[in-house]
C-alpha cells in the first residue's frame, strides 16, 4: 500500500509501537479516520516488540494511591503527582479493558486461573502481569491486529518523518504567518524505498515515535530509536523538557563485540542475585533494597564496581534455580545461548545501556502539546510521569494508556477544529534538492561513530561539566555542518536519520548541560 504524493486525513499517526497502535485505536473508535505509519517496512519493528519484563497492572493489597507513590518514588520526586496518579488510576483499567478482555492478551497464569503478579525493582508489592519475557511482543501482536483489522485505521508502513507540517514554517499565506497561535497540519513522509516524499496534510497529528537510546554507543533499544520525533517537533516549536534524564538499563548482556540484549528486571524480582566478579552480593552497600533498587542506583552501583574492581562486567547469579529460569524466561535464555551461555548453569555477565528516554515533548494529560493539532503519546512525552527516573514495567503502561487518551483527543481536535480549505492550500510540497547525491556512506557512519561515542563517553551514566560542555560544542560544530550538507544534497532516509540524530543529541547534551543538579538519571560527578 502507497501513499498519493499528496494525501489529506483526519487523524495522522506516526509510530507503530504500543502508544502509537493506541492512539489509532482510541482514535478510529471516536470514528475519525486514521491514517497509522511507521519509518521500517515491517510495523511490529518496535521497541514494543523487545519488551521483556512485563505491564503494570493491580497487585494484592495495591491501590492507585500505593502505585503513585512507587511511581513518584522510583522518579527522584521529580515528577508530576496529577500524571502519576492519572496513570495509576487509569492504567490498570486500560490493561483490563483493552489487552485482558478485548485483544485478550495471553498473559501468564497460575494453576488456580488468577493472573501471576511478578515483584520488580521499587514496586511495593508484586503487580506485573507478563507473556513468559516476551510481553511486549504479545501486546504488539494482539494490537496490532486490531489495527489492522480496523475499518477506520489504514496502516502503511515504510514511511518516515521528515518534517512536521505547520501554519507558521510551511504556509504561503500570510494570515497564517502573522497569526498568533501555530498549528500543525501533518507532514511530509519520506517513502524509505523510493526517496518519494509525501504530503500528508493532517486535522490532527499523532507523535508515537519512541525514544532516544540508540543515540548510544551501547543500547537496548531498536536501531531507529534516534530521537526522530524530538528533532521534529523542536523545529516545530514545541516545548521539550527533561531530555536529561536518559534511563540507562542495569542489566544488558555482555558480550564484547555483541549486540547489549536486554536482561529484563524481572530475573531479579523473581530471585536472582547480582554479584560483582569475586561473588559479592554488592548492592547491598548501596541501596536498601538491594538489586531490587530504583534502574539509577542500581546502574551506578555496578559502574563503581566495575571501577573498583577493574572488571569489565558484573553478574546476575541464578542461584542454583537455572532450569526454572529458562523456563520462566525463555527470550533470556535464547540471547544468551545464542553466545555460548547457558543460563541452566552459567551466570550471565551484564552491564549498563542506554534504555529509555524519561524526558519528551511536553503534553497534558490527554496528549496535547503547546502546538495546536499536535498530540504525543509514548516514550516520545513528557508528561510528568516518569520524573528523573522510570519506574520498571511502566513504560508499555504508559504508552496504553496515555495513547488512548492522545488518539480520542486527536480524533475531537480532528471534528472540532479541521484543517480549512484555505490552510490546506497554502502548504506547498516537498522542494527537492536538484542533482545527483553526494551522500557517501563512509562519512555517514563515521558521523555516527562520533555521535554515539560522544552521547556515551560526555552525556552516559556519569557527567561532569567539562564532559558536557565538550558534547554540547562538538555536537552543535556537527549540526551545523550537517545542515548544510541537509540543504544540498537529495533526500535520503540514511540523510533524513543522521540530520535527526544529531539534532536530538545535541538536545539531550544542552538538556543535561543545564541543569547543574544530580537527579534521578542525570548524575554529575564533582
Amino acid at each position: 500500500m502507497k501513499l498519493a504524493d499528496r494525501e489529506h486525513c483526519e487523524v495522522l499517526v506516526l509510530g507503530t509501537g504500543v502508544a502509537g497502535l493506541a492512539a489509532a485505536l482510541g482514535a478510529a473508535e471516536e470514528g475519525a479516520e486514521v491514517l497509522l505509519v511507521c519509518r521500517t517496512a515491517e510495523p511490529g519493528a518496535t521497541n514494543t516488540a523487545w519488551a521483556q519484563g512485563g505491564i503494570v497492572y493491580r497487585g494484592v493489597n495495591d491501590s492507585p494511591e500505593l502505585l503513585t507513590r512507587d511511581i513518584l518514588a522510583a522518579g527522584a520526586d521529580y515528577g508530576l503527582p496529577e500524571a502519576a496518579a492519572f496513570l495509576a488510576e487509569h492504567g490498570p483499567e486500560c490493561v483490563r479493558e483493552w489487552l485482558i478482555e478485548r485483544l485478550e492478551v495471553p498473559f501468564d497464569r497460575r494453576p488456580d486461573g488468577s493472573l501471576d503478579l511478578a515483584l520488580e525493582g521499587a514496586h511495593s508489592v508484586p503487580r506485573i502481569i507478563h507473556a513468559a519475557d516476551r510481553t511486549g511482543a504479545a501486546i504488539q501482536a494482539a494490537m496490532q491486529r486490531a489495527a489492522s483489522e480496523h475499518p477506520h485505521i489504514r496502516l502503511v508502513p515504510g514511511y518516515q518523518g521528515i518534517d512536521l507540517l505547520t501554519t507558521h514554517h510551511h504556509s504561503r499565506r500570510a494570515a497564517d504567518r502573522y497569526a498568533m497561535k501555530n498549528r500543525c497540519a501533518g507532514a511530509y513522509l519520506l517513502e524509505a524505498a523510493s526517496g518519494r516524499v509525501c504530503t500528508v496534510m493532517a486535522d490532527a497529528t499523532v507523535l508515537a515515535t519512541g525514544g532516544a537510546g540508540a543515540l548510544y554507543l551501547h543500547t537496548s533499544n531498536q536501531p531507529g530509536s534516534i530521537g526522530s520525533g524530538f528533532a521534529m517537533a523542536s523545529r516545530a516549536g514545541a516545548r521539550l523538557l527533561n531530555l536529561e534524564f536518559i534511563q540507562f538499563h542495569p542489566t544488558c548482556l555482555y558480550v564484547p563485540g555483541a549486540p547489549r540484549h536486554l536482561i529484563t528486571e524481572a530475573l531479579r524480582g523473581a530471585g536472582a542475585r547480582l554479584v560483582n566478579d569475586k561473588g559479592d552480593l554488592f548492592m547491598s552497600r548501596y541501596h536498601p533494597l538491594g538489586a531490587l533498587a530504583p534502574r539509577d542506583v542500581v546502574t551506578r552501583a555496578i559502574i563503581d564496581e566495575l571501577h573498583s574492581t577493574g572488571a569489565e562486567c558484573v553478574f546476575l547469579d541464578l542461584a542454583g534455580r537455572g532450569k526454572e529460569f529458562a523456563k520462566r524466561f525463555p527470550t533470556v535464555a535464547e540471547s544468551c545461548a545464542r553466545y555460548g551461555i547457558d543460563i541452566r548453569k552459567d551466570r550471565i555477565p551484564v552491564v549498563p545501556a542506554a534504555h529509555y528516554t524519561c524526558g519528551g515533548i511536553v503534553s497534558d494529560l490527554a496528549g496535547r502539546t503547546n502546538i495546536p493539532g499536535l498530540h504525543v503519546a509514548g516514550e516520545v512525552a513528557c508528561t510528568g510521569v516518569h520524573g528523573a527516573n522510570r519506574l520498571a514495567s511502566t513504560s508499555l503502561l504508559e504508552g496504553l494508556t496515555f495513547g488512548l487518551a492522545a488518539g480520542r483527543e486527536a480524533a475531537a481536535f480532528s471534528r472540532q477544529i479541521p484543517l480549512s480549505p484555505h490552510q490546506a492550500a497554502a502548504i506547498g510540497d516537498w522542494e527537492p534538492v536538484p542533482g545527483p547525491s553526494n551522500e557517501d556512506p563512509a562519512l555517514i557512519a563515521q558521523d555516527w561513530s562520533a555521535i554515539r561515542h560522544t552521547m556515551w563517553n560526555y552525556v552516559g551514566i556519569v557527567r561532569t561539566r567539562e564532559r558536557l560542555e565538550r558534547a554540547v560544542a562538538d555536537l552543535r560544530h556537527q549540526l551545523v555542518r550537517l545542515t548544510t550538507f541537509y540543504r544540498t544534497t537529495p533526500i535520503s532516509a540514511a540523510l533524513v536519520d543522521l540530520f535527526h540524530g544529531c539534532t536530538t543529541a545535541g538536545l539531550v547534551a544542552h538538556a543535561a548541560q543545564r541543569n547543574t543538579t544530580s537527579v534521578g538519571c542525570h548524575y554529575l560527578a564533582r
